[in-house]
């Protein structure tokens, strides 16, 4: 490429006998294009997945870049994986996130490009005499010029490269939350199904008790079948629940593999770090974090920063109305061998165009952004005030039924040993105990529930969440 680049530059000078002036403006152009070159390395695409199958191969930072008012967390899966733990991983490891990474590359080139200046035009012409005569020589022309309009609109240029590169910065950080939101309500729910597992299969050993107690009453005919035939299909329809509920719980760890980047069959080992729910959220101060929304949100701020860059490629587009102005030096020999110098004035008259055209396109563009701004911020109030408007509900449910626990389960307790001891029949005990089951799972439900709202209003609003004053835990559902 040196040898192709200096034999052009060694053609486009002139012949031997030209001053050493001319001679260095050749070597000085010479060297300026091979040094400007940039070299090329291929770059062949994978023949294979690059997902993991384990953590031991993976590159996780050592600390967890936790939200707002959460204590730094060290990675550590020896001991098993909580949601922190999952939402590091997935911050690490996300095929989509690695792949944003990569394309904000792109936007800090452009950035880049934004910031260099026009490069001069240099312009050679000869000619060359076919007659014959006394002191005819050949002819040239040398130019160098430049385009000074473009000084005039590169600081434009320049702030919406800026703000674009910025906006794609936050863009990330935004997608990033998502994931991490996404994480922790796929980890949520993989531990809620084991909890929901364990309660089925204790209230599947309640109905196949009663079940079998109900054949042998059929057989000594103190039942009728309709009434047995009952009994069976409460236990079908629990076993219907737990196929339902592996499947989901698989599908939910699936889907949490492929979030965090590793091959479909990995198993994990998850435990609880009750960082989610149970602490009744404060309305208020959630209200006032909705107020600020606009300077934490990280799609709004991205949306900011677009709108930025637009006001200044209108800007851009309003300077480039004015007329372009190139000016050049020139150099010149007639065939005669008369020598010259003097200058080149290039002047876009503003007659017809005006950049009119370009000037209305930016300017419809940012009142576009503007409206979607706008659409933007509403849906996200929107989304936090429907959430703060269904939790109390939630919440008050969830004490109702903690306070029917309260008073199931000593009856359940005693009626057991009571059952031990031949004081009551198998029906009223397993009934009893049905009935227990019954309020754990509404209220394993409803803690669920509570937990993934809070897990999107953190998501929403970033950070944890403020809690009321009177705070008082709630209990996690047991299984006898």
């Amino acid at each position: 490429m040196r040898q192709t680049l200096g034999a052009r530059a060694r053609r486009m000078c002139w012949p031997t006998g030209t001053v050493r002036g001319r001679a260095a403006a050749c070597a000085i152009a010479a060297s300026l294009a091979i040094t400007a070159c940039s070299s090329y390395a291929p770059a062949p695409l994978a023949t294979r997945s690059d997902l993991a199958s384990d953590l031991a191969g993976l590159t996780v930072p050592p600390v967890a870049p936790a939200p707002e008012g959460w204590p730094a967390h060290r990675f550590d899966p020896s001991n098993g994986l909580d949601s922190i733990e999952i939402a590091t991983l997935a911050v690490a490891n996300n095929p989509d996130l690695r792949a944003a990474r990569a394309s904000l590359g792109v936007s800090q080139a452009q950035a880049f490009a934004a910031g260099l200046l026009p490069d001069p035009q240099l312009s050679l012409s000869r000619d060359f005499p076919f007659s014959t005569a006394a002191g005819v020589t050949s002819a040239f022309n040398l130019g160098l010029g430049f385009d000074f309009s473009s000084l005039l609109t590169r600081p434009a240029a320049e702030r919406a490269a800026r703000s674009e590169l910025q906006g794609a910065r936050l863009s990330l950080l935004w997608q990033e939350w998502q994931v991490i939101g996404q994480a922790r309500l796929l980890f949520s729910r993989a531990l809620a199904a084991d909890r929901g597992e364990a309660l089925l299969r204790a209230q599947r050993a309640l109905l196949a008790e009663r079940d079998t107690q109900a054949r042998r009453a059929l057989a000594r005919g103190d039942m009728t079948v309709d009434v047995a035939a009952g009994y069976r299909a409460a236990l079908d329809d629990v076993d219907r629940q737990l196929s339902e509920l592996e499947r989901a719980r698989d599908r939910g760890l699936e889907d949490l593999n492929a979030l965090l980047g590793l091959r479909a069959g990995t198993r994990l080992k998850l435990v609880d770090d009750a960082t989610a729910g149970g602490a009744p959220v404060d309305a208020a101060a959630v209200a006032a974090r909705l107020r600020e929304l606009p300077q934490r949100r990280p799609d709004l701020l991205a949306l900011q920063a677009g709108y930025a860059a637009q006001d200044q490629r209108l800007r851009q587009a309003i300077l480039a109305q004015f007329p372009a102005l190139n000016l050049g030096l020139s150099r010149a020999r007639d065939t005669a061998g008369l020598q010259t110098r003097g200058f080149t004035l290039g002047l876009t008259l503003p007659v017809f165009n005006r950049n009119r055209g370009n000037i209305a396109i930016e300017s419809a563009t940012r009142a576009k952004l503007r409206a979607e701004y706008q659409t933007r911020l509403d849906a996200a109030q929107t989304e936090i005030e429907r959430i703060l408007l269904g939790l109390p509900a939630q919440t008050a449910r969830l004490e109702q039924v903690d306070e029917g626990l309260r008073f199931l389960e000593p009856a359940a307790d005693a009626a057991q040993r009571a059952f031990k001891a031949d004081a009551i029949d198998v029906l009223t005990y397993t009934n009893l105990q049905a009935a227990v089951l019954a309020k754990r799972q509404e209220a394993a439900a409803l803690r669920q529930s509570i937990d993934e709202q809070d897990i999107a209003l953190q998501t929403l609003l970033g950070g944890t969440l403020p809690s009321g004053p009177d705070h008082t835990p709630l209990a996690k559902p047991t299984v006898p």
